[in-house]
């Protein structure tokens, strides 16, 4: 058996198993969380508006002036040779009044053997994935901020290929006086340009999202709370081989699940919630952990324990590096670690 497949459909098609919100798009693993932090805290952080230059990858409102010159580097452990990374640059712009970034997301799904239909093998082929982004964010006043990505996806699937572009259009609320932030995102808006067969266009997994976060006032925690995929009521999948519960909320309809129990499940499937804790002189350390429930419900193997679904992670400011690490598990099978490293080039300068 290739392993390789088989992670393949866990980690880049989490919704390929068994959601109805997935496996029939193309470009999928834009969705994956392209940092340690952003990994952390569940996959999304589209509403905290800080330092962190990263983030402006999924919301460019987000892009801001404490960010000029900031240099991103991440890369995301997951199991079978599966690799995923982000590398991103940041410039502030005075006279423009704007915040510039570019980046670049990339998959690489490894070595294939590849085989004839009665299983004969005739070689190997590789496949990958890239997304090359550019963004912009200004602040509108002193509380709202807009921007704007574009983003050229490439993707080589053995001999068949595909070319195609997303735009990520985001505004921020940011109310520094009572610590409280909004955000309203939507991501990956785009089509093909190019096919992988003649004809045979398909959708781009495009995703609405609206995020609040919450910092306490006696205390350095913020508590963050991420709602996706708003365009797309019922994300829920009844599996009829199901036997048993496998759910956090209410029974499975297979064994007699109330109405009120399928509404409750499908409500929460929308949902990540998260938290960081800001410690330190210019929190110089933080620790998060987060809760995506729709990650548990199409991952957690029936009849098992596990923390499928849960994520966490913490940062280090180490003189003038940022470096952060997350630990994201999805299934039995494996977990996702990934490491992330940041710093100013203004910094050095000093």
């Amino acid at each position: 058996m290739n392993y390789k497949l088989l992670y393949l459909f866990l980690f880049v098609g989490t919704n390929t198993l068994f959601a109805q919100i997935g496996g029939d798009q193309v470009y999928e693993f834009l969705g994956l969380p392209h940092t340690a932090r952003i990994g952390s805290l569940g996959g999304s952080l589209i509403m905290v508006k800080d330092d962190d230059a990263a983030l402006g990858f999924h919301n460019p409102s987000l892009l801001n002036q404490g960010m000029h010159q900031q240099v991103n580097f991440n890369t995301n452990f997951f199991p079978a040779g599966i690799n995923h990374g982000y590398a991103g640059y940041t410039h502030h712009f005075d006279k423009a009044q704007l915040t510039a970034q570019g980046g670049i997301q990339y998959l690489g799904y490894g070595k294939f053997k590849q085989t004839d239909a009665t299983g004969q093998i005739l070689g190997d082929f590789k496949a990958s994935e890239y997304a090359i982004g550019f963004g912009v964010g200004r602040q509108y006043n002193e509380k709202l901020s807009y921007g704007a990505n574009l983003k050229f996806v490439i993707s080589n699937l053995e001999s068949y290929n595909s070319f195609g572009f997303v735009t990520d259009f985001g505004v921020t609320y940011l109310d520094t006086a009572k610590l409280f932030s909004a955000a309203l995102v939507i991501r990956n808006l785009g089509a093909q340009l190019s096919t992988y067969t003649p004809g045979n266009r398909e959708s781009v997994a495009a995703d609405l999202q609206f995020g609040l976060a919450k910092q306490l006032k006696h205390l350095p925690f913020r508590f963050s709370v991420v709602a996706h995929h708003l365009h797309q009521w019922n994300i829920r999948y009844d599996d009829p081989t199901i036997e048993e519960p496998t759910t956090l909320f209410g029974e499975d309809p297979q064994n007699g699940e109330k109405k009120f129990g399928i509404f409750m499940d499908n409500l929460f499937r929308h949902f990540i919630l998260g938290g960081e804790l800001l410690a330190g002189k210019n929190e110089t350390f933080r620790l998060r952990f987060a809760y995506n429930h729709l990650r548990r419900a199409e991952l957690n193997v029936n009849g098992t324990r596990s923390l499928a679904g849960f994520s966490t992670g913490l940062g280090l400011k180490i003189k003038q590096f940022r470096v952060d690490y997350g630990l994201s598990v999805y299934h039995l099978a494996g977990s996702a670690h990934q490491i992330s490293i940041a710093t100013q080039l203004s910094e050095f300068k000093k």
